[in-house]
Protein backbone atom coordinates (compact mmCIF):
# COMPACT_ATOMS: atom_id res chain seq x y z
CA UNK A 1 0.00 0.00 0.00
CA UNK A 2 1.40 3.18 -1.23
CA UNK A 3 1.93 6.07 1.61
CA UNK A 4 -0.85 8.42 1.60
CA UNK A 5 1.74 11.07 0.99
CA UNK A 6 2.56 10.08 -1.85
CA UNK A 7 -0.73 9.62 -3.84
CA UNK A 8 -1.11 11.51 -7.03
CA UNK A 9 -4.20 13.33 -6.50
CA UNK A 10 -4.13 16.36 -4.53
CA UNK A 11 -6.70 16.59 -1.81
CA UNK A 12 -7.76 19.76 -0.08
CA UNK A 13 -9.17 20.11 3.60
CA UNK A 14 -11.36 23.31 4.48
CA UNK A 15 -10.47 24.75 7.87
CA UNK A 16 -14.17 24.68 9.17
CA UNK A 17 -15.85 27.31 6.86
CA UNK A 18 -13.11 29.50 5.77
CA UNK A 19 -13.04 28.71 2.25
CA UNK A 20 -10.58 27.47 -0.57
CA UNK A 21 -7.83 30.36 0.59
CA UNK A 22 -7.29 28.02 4.24
CA UNK A 23 -6.63 24.71 3.48
CA UNK A 24 -4.44 21.87 4.14
CA UNK A 25 -3.13 19.32 1.89
CA UNK A 26 -4.09 15.65 2.78
CA UNK A 27 -0.73 14.89 4.21
CA UNK A 28 -0.70 17.57 6.19
CA UNK A 29 -4.25 16.46 7.33
CA UNK A 30 -2.64 12.76 7.97
CA UNK A 31 0.33 14.46 10.21
CA UNK A 32 -2.30 16.62 12.49
CA UNK A 33 -4.35 13.56 13.33
CA UNK A 34 -0.85 11.59 14.00
CA UNK A 35 -0.10 14.43 16.30
CA UNK A 36 -2.68 14.13 18.23
CA UNK A 37 -2.88 10.62 18.94
CA UNK A 38 1.07 10.92 20.01
CA UNK A 39 0.20 13.78 22.46
CA UNK A 40 -2.45 11.66 24.11
CA UNK A 41 0.01 8.23 24.34
CA UNK A 42 2.80 10.50 25.48
CA UNK A 43 0.70 12.10 27.97
CA UNK A 44 -1.07 8.67 29.45
CA UNK A 45 2.62 6.93 29.14
CA UNK A 46 4.57 10.20 31.25
CA UNK A 47 1.97 9.76 33.60
CA UNK A 48 2.14 6.29 34.45
CA UNK A 49 5.93 6.07 34.38
CA UNK A 50 5.84 8.39 37.10
CA UNK A 51 3.91 6.35 39.56
CA UNK A 52 6.20 3.91 38.47
CA UNK A 53 9.14 5.43 40.37
CA UNK A 54 9.48 5.17 44.41
CA UNK A 55 11.45 8.38 44.44
CA UNK A 56 9.95 12.18 44.61
CA UNK A 57 10.87 13.74 41.22
CA UNK A 58 12.56 17.07 41.68
CA UNK A 59 13.89 17.09 45.08
CA UNK A 60 17.54 16.51 45.34
CA UNK A 61 19.69 12.87 45.29
CA UNK A 62 19.74 12.89 49.33
CA UNK A 63 16.64 13.64 50.02
CA UNK A 64 15.44 11.71 47.40
CA UNK A 65 17.50 8.51 48.35
CA UNK A 66 16.27 8.97 52.40
CA UNK A 67 12.66 8.90 50.76
CA UNK A 68 13.09 5.30 48.75
CA UNK A 69 11.56 2.32 50.73
CA UNK A 70 14.61 0.16 50.10
CA UNK A 71 16.55 2.63 51.70
CA UNK A 72 14.00 2.74 54.81
CA UNK A 73 13.92 -1.43 54.85
CA UNK A 74 17.92 -1.49 54.62
CA UNK A 75 17.72 0.81 57.61
CA UNK A 76 15.25 -1.38 59.36
CA UNK A 77 17.49 -4.33 58.66
CA UNK A 78 20.97 -2.44 59.89
CA UNK A 79 19.35 -1.86 63.32
CA UNK A 80 18.04 -5.08 63.86
CA UNK A 81 21.47 -6.31 63.37
CA UNK A 82 22.93 -4.27 65.65
CA UNK A 83 20.16 -4.91 68.25
CA UNK A 84 20.60 -8.67 67.65
CA UNK A 85 24.23 -8.89 67.93
CA UNK A 86 27.04 -10.93 66.62
CA UNK A 87 26.68 -13.79 68.60
CA UNK A 88 22.80 -14.30 66.47
CA UNK A 89 23.02 -15.69 62.73
CA UNK A 90 20.25 -13.83 61.84
CA UNK A 91 21.72 -10.85 63.40
CA UNK A 92 24.40 -11.07 60.82
CA UNK A 93 22.56 -11.73 57.96
CA UNK A 94 20.38 -8.68 58.61
CA UNK A 95 23.11 -6.52 58.92
CA UNK A 96 24.80 -7.99 55.12
CA UNK A 97 21.35 -7.81 53.83
CA UNK A 98 20.72 -4.18 54.79
CA UNK A 99 23.90 -3.06 53.50
CA UNK A 100 23.17 -4.76 50.34
CA UNK A 101 19.41 -3.03 50.25
CA UNK A 102 21.17 0.50 50.64
CA UNK A 103 23.13 -0.34 47.41
CA UNK A 104 20.30 -1.66 45.41
CA UNK A 105 18.49 1.56 46.57
CA UNK A 106 21.51 3.69 45.86
CA UNK A 107 21.76 2.10 42.05
CA UNK A 108 17.73 2.42 42.14
CA UNK A 109 17.99 6.12 42.96
CA UNK A 110 20.68 6.46 39.82
CA UNK A 111 17.80 5.00 37.37
CA UNK A 112 15.27 6.72 38.55
CA UNK A 113 17.17 10.01 37.57
CA UNK A 114 18.43 8.60 34.55
CA UNK A 115 14.88 7.74 33.65
CA UNK A 116 13.78 11.28 34.57
CA UNK A 117 16.00 12.63 32.26
CA UNK A 118 16.53 10.76 29.33
CA UNK A 119 12.37 9.57 29.40
CA UNK A 120 10.43 11.54 31.58
CA UNK A 121 11.26 15.60 30.76
CA UNK A 122 11.40 14.55 26.90
CA UNK A 123 8.21 12.74 26.82
CA UNK A 124 6.25 15.63 29.17
CA UNK A 125 8.09 18.26 26.50
CA UNK A 126 6.43 16.37 23.89
CA UNK A 127 3.13 16.06 24.88
CA UNK A 128 2.90 19.54 27.02
CA UNK A 129 5.08 21.99 25.12
CA UNK A 130 6.23 20.96 21.61
CA UNK A 131 2.78 19.75 20.38
CA UNK A 132 0.43 21.83 21.63
CA UNK A 133 2.22 24.55 20.31
CA UNK A 134 1.78 22.80 16.96
CA UNK A 135 -1.77 22.45 17.60
CA UNK A 136 -1.66 26.21 18.81
CA UNK A 137 -0.49 27.46 15.37
CA UNK A 138 -3.81 25.10 13.60
CA UNK A 139 -6.09 27.54 15.37
CA UNK A 140 -3.87 30.78 14.86
CA UNK A 141 -3.81 29.86 11.36
CA UNK A 142 -8.20 29.13 10.91
CA UNK A 143 -8.52 32.91 13.41
CA UNK A 144 -6.62 34.42 10.38
CA UNK A 145 -8.23 32.29 7.53
CA UNK A 146 -11.27 34.16 8.80
CA UNK A 147 -9.76 37.65 9.06
CA UNK A 148 -8.71 37.56 5.38
CA UNK A 149 -12.42 35.87 4.61
CA UNK A 150 -13.85 39.34 5.94
CA UNK A 151 -11.19 41.02 4.59
CA UNK A 152 -12.36 39.58 1.02
CA UNK A 153 -15.96 39.96 1.82
CA UNK A 154 -15.72 43.50 2.75
CA UNK A 155 -13.24 44.56 -0.31
CA UNK A 156 -15.55 42.49 -2.81
CA UNK A 157 -18.57 44.39 -2.04
CA UNK A 158 -16.87 48.05 -2.06
CA UNK A 159 -16.24 46.93 -5.66
CA UNK A 160 -19.66 46.13 -6.33
CA UNK A 161 -20.43 49.35 -4.82
CA UNK A 162 -18.21 51.35 -7.33
CA UNK A 163 -20.10 49.92 -10.04
CA UNK A 164 -23.77 50.84 -8.46
CA UNK A 165 -22.67 54.06 -6.85
CA UNK A 166 -22.46 57.64 -7.99
CA UNK A 167 -18.90 59.12 -6.32
CA UNK A 168 -16.89 56.58 -8.05
CA UNK A 169 -13.31 58.42 -6.79
CA UNK A 170 -14.53 57.89 -2.97
CA UNK A 171 -15.52 54.31 -3.18
CA UNK A 172 -12.68 53.24 -5.22
CA UNK A 173 -10.69 54.98 -2.82
CA UNK A 174 -12.48 52.48 -0.25
CA UNK A 175 -11.81 49.89 -2.32
CA UNK A 176 -8.24 50.18 -2.48
CA UNK A 177 -7.76 50.17 1.24
CA UNK A 178 -9.48 47.61 1.68
CA UNK A 179 -7.84 45.34 -0.84
CA UNK A 180 -4.35 46.52 0.83
CA UNK A 181 -6.45 44.91 4.20
CA UNK A 182 -7.17 41.71 1.99
CA UNK A 183 -3.50 41.73 0.84
CA UNK A 184 -2.07 41.89 4.32
CA UNK A 185 -4.58 39.46 5.47
CA UNK A 186 -3.74 36.58 2.79
CA UNK A 187 0.39 37.31 3.70
CA UNK A 188 -0.02 36.81 7.62
CA UNK A 189 -2.02 33.69 6.64
CA UNK A 190 0.16 32.18 4.25
CA UNK A 191 3.46 32.86 6.60
CA UNK A 192 1.13 31.23 9.73
CA UNK A 193 0.10 27.91 7.10
CA UNK A 194 3.80 27.25 5.84
CA UNK A 195 5.19 28.07 9.33
CA UNK A 196 2.21 25.14 10.17
CA UNK A 197 3.22 23.39 7.30
CA UNK A 198 7.01 23.23 8.30
CA UNK A 199 6.59 22.37 11.80
CA UNK A 200 4.26 19.51 10.85
CA UNK A 201 6.52 18.13 8.78
CA UNK A 202 9.29 18.67 11.01
CA UNK A 203 7.62 16.50 13.57
CA UNK A 204 6.95 13.59 11.03
CA UNK A 205 10.88 14.01 10.56
CA UNK A 206 11.46 13.44 14.32
CA UNK A 207 9.22 10.46 14.47
CA UNK A 208 12.23 7.79 15.00
CA UNK A 209 13.89 9.82 17.51
CA UNK A 210 10.57 10.00 19.54
CA UNK A 211 10.02 6.46 19.22
CA UNK A 212 14.37 5.87 21.06
CA UNK A 213 13.12 7.34 24.30
CA UNK A 214 10.98 3.92 24.33
CA UNK A 215 14.50 2.15 23.37
CA UNK A 216 16.45 4.18 25.55
CA UNK A 217 13.87 3.33 28.37
CA UNK A 218 14.88 -0.44 28.04
CA UNK A 219 18.36 -0.45 27.68
CA UNK A 220 18.37 1.94 31.30
CA UNK A 221 16.21 -0.56 33.03
CA UNK A 222 18.63 -3.39 31.49
CA UNK A 223 21.84 -1.74 32.77
CA UNK A 224 20.05 -0.95 36.52
CA UNK A 225 18.88 -4.78 36.96
CA UNK A 226 23.04 -5.63 35.40
CA UNK A 227 24.21 -3.74 38.14
CA UNK A 228 21.91 -4.60 40.99
CA UNK A 229 22.26 -8.50 39.37
CA UNK A 230 26.22 -7.87 40.04
CA UNK A 231 25.23 -6.41 43.74
CA UNK A 232 23.52 -9.24 44.87
CA UNK A 233 26.06 -11.62 43.61
CA UNK A 234 28.79 -9.98 45.21
CA UNK A 235 26.66 -10.62 48.90
CA UNK A 236 25.72 -13.94 48.36
CA UNK A 237 28.98 -15.48 48.54
CA UNK A 238 29.63 -13.76 51.99
CA UNK A 239 26.37 -14.17 53.18
CA UNK A 240 26.04 -18.23 52.08
CA UNK A 241 29.73 -18.58 54.04
CA UNK A 242 27.97 -17.13 56.99
CA UNK A 243 25.01 -19.35 57.01
CA UNK A 244 27.29 -22.25 55.94
CA UNK A 245 29.92 -21.88 58.73
CA UNK A 246 26.77 -21.58 61.33
CA UNK A 247 26.96 -24.60 63.41
CA UNK A 248 23.55 -24.19 65.25
CA UNK A 249 21.47 -26.19 62.61
CA UNK A 250 19.17 -28.27 63.80
CA UNK A 251 20.60 -31.70 63.66
CA UNK A 252 17.16 -33.75 62.74
CA UNK A 253 16.68 -34.03 59.29
CA UNK A 254 20.61 -33.16 58.52
CA UNK A 255 22.76 -35.09 56.78
CA UNK A 256 25.22 -37.10 59.32
CA UNK A 257 27.84 -35.82 57.19
CA UNK A 258 27.05 -32.11 57.42
CA UNK A 259 25.91 -32.60 61.25
CA UNK A 260 29.33 -33.72 62.09
CA UNK A 261 31.38 -31.36 59.59
CA UNK A 262 29.39 -28.30 60.87
CA UNK A 263 29.50 -28.99 64.64
CA UNK A 264 32.84 -30.41 64.54
CA UNK A 265 32.11 -33.58 66.22
CA UNK A 266 32.79 -37.35 65.28
CA UNK A 267 29.54 -38.52 67.08
CA UNK A 268 26.04 -36.98 66.07
CA UNK A 269 25.20 -34.91 69.10
CA UNK A 270 21.52 -37.23 69.29
CA UNK A 271 23.18 -39.71 69.39
CA UNK A 272 25.98 -39.12 71.96
CA UNK A 273 23.09 -37.25 74.36
CA UNK A 274 20.79 -39.68 74.07
CA UNK A 275 22.95 -42.31 75.02
CA UNK A 276 24.28 -41.06 77.85
CA UNK A 277 21.42 -40.01 79.13
CA UNK A 278 20.25 -43.89 78.71
CA UNK A 279 23.24 -44.82 80.20
CA UNK A 280 22.44 -43.23 83.73
CA UNK A 281 18.59 -43.63 83.95
CA UNK A 282 17.31 -46.46 81.14
CA UNK A 283 19.35 -49.33 80.79
CA UNK A 284 16.81 -50.85 84.01
CA UNK A 285 13.99 -49.41 81.95
CA UNK A 286 11.42 -52.33 80.74
CA UNK A 287 10.41 -51.62 76.78
CA UNK A 288 12.71 -49.30 75.94
CA UNK A 289 12.45 -48.44 72.07
CA UNK A 290 9.93 -50.14 72.54
CA UNK A 291 6.96 -48.11 74.44
CA UNK A 292 5.85 -44.99 72.79
CA UNK A 293 7.26 -41.20 74.47
CA UNK A 294 4.51 -38.97 75.14
CA UNK A 295 4.56 -36.65 72.22
CA UNK A 296 4.78 -33.21 74.03
CA UNK A 297 7.77 -34.19 76.10
CA UNK A 298 9.07 -36.06 72.72
CA UNK A 299 8.77 -32.66 70.73
CA UNK A 300 10.25 -30.76 73.56
CA UNK A 301 13.25 -32.67 73.61
CA UNK A 302 14.14 -32.79 69.96
CA UNK A 303 13.94 -28.86 69.95
CA UNK A 304 16.35 -28.64 72.79
CA UNK A 305 18.43 -31.04 70.95
CA UNK A 306 18.35 -29.05 67.67
CA UNK A 307 19.76 -26.10 69.71
CA UNK A 308 22.66 -28.30 70.56
CA UNK A 309 21.59 -26.97 74.38
CA UNK A 310 23.29 -28.93 77.45
CA UNK A 311 20.16 -28.19 79.92
CA UNK A 312 18.90 -31.84 79.23
CA UNK A 313 18.65 -32.24 83.30
CA UNK A 314 14.53 -33.09 82.81
CA UNK A 315 14.52 -35.54 80.53
CA UNK A 316 16.84 -37.74 82.67
CA UNK A 317 13.56 -38.96 84.02
CA UNK A 318 11.84 -40.00 81.21
CA UNK A 319 13.89 -42.73 79.27
CA UNK A 320 10.97 -43.64 76.66
CA UNK A 321 11.20 -39.66 75.65
CA UNK A 322 15.11 -40.26 75.26
CA UNK A 323 14.50 -43.25 73.30
CA UNK A 324 11.97 -42.23 71.36
CA UNK A 325 14.50 -39.09 70.26
CA UNK A 326 17.03 -41.82 69.18
CA UNK A 327 14.57 -43.97 66.98
CA UNK A 328 13.50 -40.32 65.55
CA UNK A 329 17.25 -39.08 65.00
CA UNK A 330 18.03 -42.40 62.75
CA UNK A 331 14.87 -42.11 61.26
CA UNK A 332 15.05 -38.57 60.20
CA UNK A 333 18.75 -38.99 58.90
CA UNK A 334 18.13 -38.35 54.77
CA UNK A 335 20.14 -41.35 54.13
CA UNK A 336 20.09 -43.82 57.11
CA UNK A 337 23.04 -44.82 58.77
CA UNK A 338 24.05 -47.94 57.35
CA UNK A 339 23.40 -46.29 53.88
CA UNK A 340 21.85 -46.37 50.71
CA UNK A 341 25.21 -47.71 48.83
CA UNK A 342 25.49 -50.47 50.88
CA UNK A 343 21.83 -51.66 50.97
CA UNK A 344 22.06 -54.79 48.76
CA UNK A 345 25.10 -55.81 50.00
CA UNK A 346 23.44 -56.02 53.28
CA UNK A 347 20.86 -57.84 52.46
CA UNK A 348 22.45 -59.96 50.54
CA UNK A 349 24.65 -60.73 54.27
CA UNK A 350 21.47 -61.20 55.66
CA UNK A 351 20.54 -64.31 53.32
CA UNK A 352 23.83 -65.69 53.49
CA UNK A 353 23.41 -65.70 57.24
CA UNK A 354 20.04 -67.57 56.62
CA UNK A 355 21.63 -70.11 54.30
CA UNK A 356 24.59 -70.77 56.66
CA UNK A 357 22.29 -71.05 60.15
CA UNK A 358 24.94 -74.36 61.26
CA UNK A 359 27.96 -71.96 60.54
CA UNK A 360 27.71 -68.89 62.68
CA UNK A 361 31.56 -68.03 61.57
CA UNK A 362 30.64 -67.81 57.70
CA UNK A 363 27.11 -65.82 58.89
CA UNK A 364 29.29 -63.21 60.84
CA UNK A 365 31.89 -62.71 58.08
CA UNK A 366 29.61 -61.73 55.53
CA UNK A 367 27.89 -59.10 58.25
CA UNK A 368 31.74 -57.95 58.60
CA UNK A 369 32.62 -57.60 55.22
CA UNK A 370 29.92 -55.17 54.41
CA UNK A 371 30.24 -53.49 57.85
CA UNK A 372 33.81 -52.71 57.11
CA UNK A 373 32.75 -50.81 54.01
CA UNK A 374 30.67 -48.30 55.79
CA UNK A 375 31.92 -44.56 54.88
CA UNK A 376 34.02 -43.46 57.75
CA UNK A 377 31.55 -41.36 59.63
CA UNK A 378 28.53 -43.89 59.22
CA UNK A 379 30.65 -46.64 60.80
CA UNK A 380 31.91 -44.48 63.55
CA UNK A 381 28.64 -43.88 65.01
CA UNK A 382 27.32 -47.58 64.02
CA UNK A 383 29.51 -48.70 66.60
CA UNK A 384 28.57 -46.24 69.08
CA UNK A 385 25.05 -47.11 68.90
CA UNK A 386 26.00 -50.74 68.60
CA UNK A 387 28.00 -50.51 71.75
CA UNK A 388 25.66 -48.71 73.57
CA UNK A 389 22.62 -51.79 72.27
CA UNK A 390 24.82 -54.82 73.79
CA UNK A 391 25.57 -52.77 76.98
CA UNK A 392 21.33 -52.56 76.68
CA UNK A 393 20.85 -56.03 75.91
CA UNK A 394 23.15 -57.40 79.12
CA UNK A 395 20.03 -55.88 81.06
CA UNK A 396 17.41 -58.16 78.90
CA UNK A 397 16.51 -60.26 82.03
CA UNK A 398 15.03 -56.69 83.16
CA UNK A 399 14.51 -54.40 80.59
CA UNK A 400 13.19 -57.24 78.56
CA UNK A 401 15.30 -55.99 75.49
CA UNK A 402 16.92 -58.62 74.08
CA UNK A 403 19.10 -58.13 70.71
CA UNK A 404 16.48 -59.57 68.52
CA UNK A 405 14.12 -57.37 70.22
CA UNK A 406 16.45 -54.23 69.87
CA UNK A 407 16.70 -55.23 66.39
CA UNK A 408 13.07 -55.31 65.37
CA UNK A 409 12.07 -52.31 66.92
CA UNK A 410 15.52 -49.98 65.69
CA UNK A 411 16.43 -52.23 63.07
CA UNK A 412 14.52 -50.18 60.57
CA UNK A 413 15.58 -47.06 61.36
CA UNK A 414 18.93 -47.78 60.72
CA UNK A 415 18.73 -49.42 57.15
CA UNK A 416 15.83 -49.35 54.29
CA UNK A 417 15.73 -48.95 50.66
CA UNK A 418 15.88 -46.23 48.58
CA UNK A 419 12.83 -46.24 46.55
CA UNK A 420 9.66 -44.62 46.55
CA UNK A 421 6.65 -44.63 49.10
CA UNK A 422 6.87 -43.91 52.30
CA UNK A 423 9.10 -44.53 55.46
CA UNK A 424 6.63 -46.94 56.76
CA UNK A 425 6.43 -48.79 53.74
CA UNK A 426 10.34 -49.22 52.94
CA UNK A 427 10.59 -50.10 56.83
CA UNK A 428 8.39 -52.60 56.22
CA UNK A 429 9.37 -54.26 52.81
CA UNK A 430 13.20 -54.63 54.79
CA UNK A 431 12.38 -55.16 58.56
CA UNK A 432 13.04 -58.70 57.86
CA UNK A 433 16.51 -58.45 56.45
CA UNK A 434 17.56 -55.98 59.18
CA UNK A 435 16.56 -57.99 61.84
CA UNK A 436 18.45 -60.82 60.41
CA UNK A 437 21.36 -58.09 60.37
CA UNK A 438 21.22 -55.96 63.53
CA UNK A 439 20.81 -58.83 65.68
CA UNK A 440 23.84 -60.78 65.35
CA UNK A 441 25.96 -57.69 65.15
CA UNK A 442 24.19 -56.54 68.65
CA UNK A 443 25.10 -59.95 69.78
CA UNK A 444 28.71 -60.35 68.75
CA UNK A 445 29.23 -56.23 69.06
CA UNK A 446 32.74 -56.66 70.33
CA UNK A 447 33.72 -58.75 67.72
CA UNK A 448 32.47 -56.30 65.06
CA UNK A 449 34.00 -53.84 66.79
CA UNK A 450 36.98 -54.42 69.05
CA UNK A 451 37.55 -51.34 70.18
CA UNK A 452 36.65 -49.89 73.37
CA UNK A 453 34.14 -46.53 73.05
CA UNK A 454 33.88 -43.78 74.96
CA UNK A 455 31.01 -42.64 75.30
CA UNK A 456 30.93 -39.55 76.80
CA UNK A 457 33.18 -38.41 73.66
CA UNK A 458 32.37 -34.86 73.75
CA UNK A 459 33.00 -34.33 77.73
CA UNK A 460 29.54 -32.63 77.64
CA UNK A 461 27.78 -35.05 80.17
CA UNK A 462 28.55 -36.58 83.36
CA UNK A 463 29.87 -40.10 83.21
CA UNK A 464 26.98 -42.53 85.03
CA UNK A 465 27.99 -45.20 87.84
CA UNK A 466 29.00 -47.95 85.65
CA UNK A 467 26.71 -51.15 86.69
CA UNK A 468 27.93 -54.65 87.69
CA UNK A 469 28.44 -56.73 84.76
CA UNK A 470 25.78 -58.53 83.91
CA UNK A 471 26.05 -61.83 80.84
CA UNK A 472 22.90 -62.37 79.26
CA UNK A 473 23.14 -66.06 78.87
CA UNK A 474 19.64 -66.29 76.30
CA UNK A 475 22.03 -65.30 73.28
CA UNK A 476 22.04 -67.34 70.58
CA UNK A 477 25.73 -67.40 69.54
CA UNK A 478 28.57 -67.76 72.23
CA UNK A 479 31.23 -65.17 70.79
CA UNK A 480 33.84 -67.05 72.70
CA UNK A 481 34.13 -70.01 70.27
CA UNK A 482 33.97 -68.23 67.26
CA UNK A 483 37.14 -67.19 65.35
CA UNK A 484 37.30 -64.41 63.51
CA UNK A 485 38.41 -64.58 60.25
CA UNK A 486 38.84 -61.21 58.65
CA UNK A 487 40.88 -60.16 55.01
CA UNK A 488 44.24 -60.21 55.86
CA UNK A 489 44.57 -57.06 53.99
CA UNK A 490 41.61 -55.26 56.20
CA UNK A 491 42.80 -56.17 59.85
CA UNK A 492 46.54 -56.59 61.29
CA UNK A 493 47.52 -59.95 62.54
CA UNK A 494 47.05 -58.72 66.20
CA UNK A 495 43.63 -58.58 65.78
CA UNK A 496 42.89 -62.29 64.43
CA UNK A 497 41.55 -63.91 67.51
CA UNK A 498 38.07 -62.83 69.23
CA UNK A 499 37.64 -61.11 72.35
CA UNK A 500 36.26 -63.40 74.90
CA UNK A 501 32.70 -61.84 76.52
CA UNK A 502 33.30 -60.46 80.05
Amino acid sequence: MSHPFHRKRSYVVQLGEAGNHSCLTFDLHVIERRMEMVRVVSHNTHKRMVTCLQGHIGTDAEKRHKKLPLTALSQAMVDGGSQLGEESLIGKMMEVCGEAENRLASELLQHEVQIEKDMLDPLNQLAEVDIPNILKQRKQLARLVLDYDSARARWLQATKSIISGTNTQALTAKADLLKEEVDEAMNKMELCKDQLAADMYNFFSKEGDYACYYVMLLEAQADYHRKSLTVLESVLPTIQAQQDSWTEKPAFGTGLEEHLKRSSREIALPLEACIMMLLETGMKEEGLFRIAAGTSKLKKLKAALDCSTSQLEEFYSDPHAVAGALKSYLRELPEPLMSFQLYDEWIQASRNVKENVLEPDKRLQALWVVCDQLPKNNKANLRYLVKFLSKLAQDSEVNKMTPSNIAIVLGPNLLWAKTEGTLAEMAAATSVHVVTIIEPIIQHADWFFPEDVEFNVSGMFAMPTPPSNHINHSMEYDCSTIERKRPGSMVGPENDTLRKDR
